[in-house]
């Protein structure tokens, strides 16, 4: 249903009674092969004190549970349906059957690897759904917004300070009448920040300190004599700069999606994702703003849980952005109040876990050679994730066997631990020993009772397809490395895979040096 499919903020019930920084919320995706009860979810975001949230899968249990949580919602519309929402009669009748305060039309539309497939459906869109609701008599308290990426905005080379910041020229025709329409109607503008990106890209030219709220030794300077410590900072008065270029300096801002990975890539940890959470908290709280900003910033982190099963083309950080894991427990310490205490964050409630039993290599397996193991591994890990695996991620410290059962577990509780699910041609064998090792956990997944998961399967042979399809890269150029992210709603692809022939050959090079 097009109501399903469609931004939709609608306040439901009370408001909580928990205190975190104001207009916190937080960015729900739902791409995972087990996912949590919404209603556990729905009180673990009650517990925390988070009043808002993005929800990228219109799922009508989600829905219900978040009937009279006091939780502030929305909603995705796909870009796949701008093209529909041309349609001023499509875009009525959607008006006609939802109350709502804001609606996002589409996502990140003008990614350049999109290569203007939505460049020219996406302001019809916009339009038609700002006229329908004006002409619902809601339109003064309903406003529609398009969530975009910070890569339609950028500095020239030759002056790359915020105060130049200019809309991209191969774009700017388009984005312009988009600003103005939002301006004219007093919408939003929405803009997806990731300073993370900014130094994963940055292809070690990006200098760390920048990425966070610490202070720089060099801060950036611009013309105008205003020092930049954080990346954040110069990339929303880059934006700022574009919107005054453009006439329209005093739009309201939303900052839709930020946030910092905890694994699949060196920078990607726990240790730096609590930095830049626990700063980041801290500045909204004050409500200092930016230098040409100054005050309330409303902003929505990305993201909430850990999602297992999303493409990780991107690169292999893609599954680890929630400030959970998979099954609502914590990683690190965040105080979301931003006053500095030292404060856990409140785990999910009355989880079910499958039986505690994992899927191992077969030590005393028959008729074991490399080739045999390594497309086994390939298989396991084109179905499941396995990006903790491979150099400085959370499980580089695995020998070769160990990291051929970290796949093999991976694959075999997506599987809901079928038994045919630990076979691998003889190479795998079910044992109730816990195999985890120090900083590597070897998951168990929810209990699929509790959960849509994939049906219980045995591995086929290892040249069954199953490779990774989904998003491209971001390719933003953002001011200073401030690059954009695209997010696991920028297309939806849920795809398995996390480069499973690398990881395959780094595990048989580490079986080789045993």
């Amino acid at each position: 249903m097009l109501k399903q499919l469609c931004w939709l903020l609608f306040l439901v019930g009370l408001l909580g009674c928990y205190g975190g920084v104001e207009g916190l919320g937080m960015n729900w995706g739902t791409i995972a092969t087990h996912k949590l009860p919404p209603k556990v979810v729905v009180q673990m975001l009650k517990d925390n004190g988070i009043k808002k949230v993005k929800l990228f899968d219109a799922d009508q249990s989600i829905l219900n549970a978040l009937a009279g949580s006091g939780i502030e919602v929305m909603i995705a519309i796909q870009n796949d349906l701008l093209g529909s929402m041309g349609d001023y009669d499509v875009a009525k009748k959607w008006v006609e059957h939802n109350v709502t305060q804001y609606v996002a039309v589409g996502n990140e539309p003008f990614l350049k690897d999109y290569k203007d497939r939505f460049t020219n459906v996406t302001f019809p869109a916009l339009q038609n759904v700002q006229n329908a609701l004006n002409d619902a008599g809601i339109g003064n308290s309903t406003k529609a917004t398009v969530p975009l990426n910070a890569d339609i905005y950028e500095s020239p080379s030759y002056n790359p300070v915020p105060s130049a910041g200019r809309f991209r020229s191969d774009i700017s025709d388009v984005v312009s009448p988009i600003v103005k329409f939002l301006d004219k109607n007093n919408a939003p503008f929405t803009v997806n920040i990731y300073p993370f990106l900014s130094l994963y890209y940055g292809k070690g030219q990006f200098p760390i300190d920048f990425a966070f709220f610490d202070g720089v030794s060099s801060p950036l300077v611009d013309n105008n004599g205003v020092e930049y410590t954080n990346v954040f900072d110069a990339n929303l008065d880059t934006l700022i700069s574009a919107l005054k270029a453009v006439g329209c300096g005093n739009l309201s801002i939303i900052v839709g999606e930020i946030g910092w990975p905890t694994d699949g890539e060196k920078n990607a940890n726990v240790l730096l994702a609590q930095k830049f959470y626990n700063g980041f908290v801290r500045k909204l709280a004050k409500n200092i703003g930016t230098p040409l900003r100054p005050g309330y910033i409303e902003v929505y982190f990305f993201g909430l849980l850990d999602e297992n099963a999303k493409s990780t083309l991107p690169g292999d950080f893609e599954p680890h952005w929630g400030i959970f894991r998979y099954d609502g427990q914590p990683k690190f310490q965040l105080d979301l109040s931003g006053q500095g205490q030292n404060k856990s964050l409140v785990a999910a409630k009355n989880v079910t876990y499958q039986p505690k039993q994992w899927c191992a290599l077969n030590p005393n397996a028959p008729n074991t050679n490399l080739t045999k193991l390594e497309e086994n591994v390939k298989y396991a890990c084109s179905m499941a994730d396995c990006t903790p695996l491979g150099y400085e991620k959370s499980c580089s410290g695995l020998d070769g066997n160990a990291s051929a059962s970290f796949a093999f577990n991976a694959y075999f509780q997506n599987q809901n631990q079928n038994p045919l699910a630990c076979d691998f041609e003889g190479l795998a064998k079910v044992t109730t020993q816990n195999i985890s090792q120090a900083n590597c956990n070897f998951t168990i997944q929810i209990a699929p009772s509790s959960s849509p998961s994939p049906p219980p399967a045995p591995a086929p042979p290892a040249d069954a397809p199953g490779g990774a399809t989904g998003r491209s890269p971001p390719s933003a150029n953002g001011p200073e490395g401030a690059k954009g992210h695209s997010s696991s709603s920028s297309p939806r692809t849920a795809s398995m895979g996390s480069s499973p022939s690398a990881i395959a050959v780094l595990i048989l090079l580490a079986l080789v040096l045993l």
